[in-house]
């Protein structure tokens, strides 16, 4: 590994905190807090609704902090929660009018902006972007679940 290498990791994980960090002062700024900006962005989008397993998939939020989310907005009459009848387990949330009122501006705010940052690149910039961010997510999920450490010699 060179110190090329390092410096670029740094510079790529700089730059996706900084993203981090303007979804999370967005939702803020209306009114609500990142994790659930992430919820009611899918389920703007899911006419339908979806489970909370899906809710959970698609923002990569653990089981415990969606359904805190979900509760919340239920206490809001923001969304409701219907009993899937093949498996009473699985539950179906929706947003209500008011769900969707709450959250349209914002969302679709968001939603532009992605839009609009990623149609500034070329088309092949774009797919470069995206496989190239793609691999760097599956290097790293390996390499962070590894056990221990290597060191520069690559040992353990």
């Amino acid at each position: 590994m060179t110190r090329e290498d390092k410096k670029n990791a740094y510079l790529y994980c700089k730059f996706r905190d900084e993203q981090f960090a303007l979804y999370d002062e967005y939702a803020k700024r209306n009114g609500m807090m990142m994790k659930t900006l992430l919820v009611v962005n899918v389920l703007f989008y899911a006419e339908d609704g979806m489970t909370q397993k899906e809710i959970c998939r698609r923002t990569f939020q653990s089981k415990q902090t969606v359904n805190l989310i979900i509760k919340n907005l239920l206490a809001e009459t923001y969304v409701t929660v219907t009993e899937v009848p093949e498996n009473k387990r699985n539950k179906i949330v929706q947003l209500t009018d008011a769900g969707r009122a709450y959250c349209e501006k914002v969302v679709r705010h968001i939603t532009w902006a992605e839009d609009t940052a990623m149609s500034m690149f070329t088309p092949e910039e774009q797919k470069l972007l995206i496989d190239l961010s793609r691999t760097f997510t599956k290097n790293l999920t390996r390499l962070v679940n590894q056990e221990g450490e290597e060191l520069e010699d690559g040992s353990l």
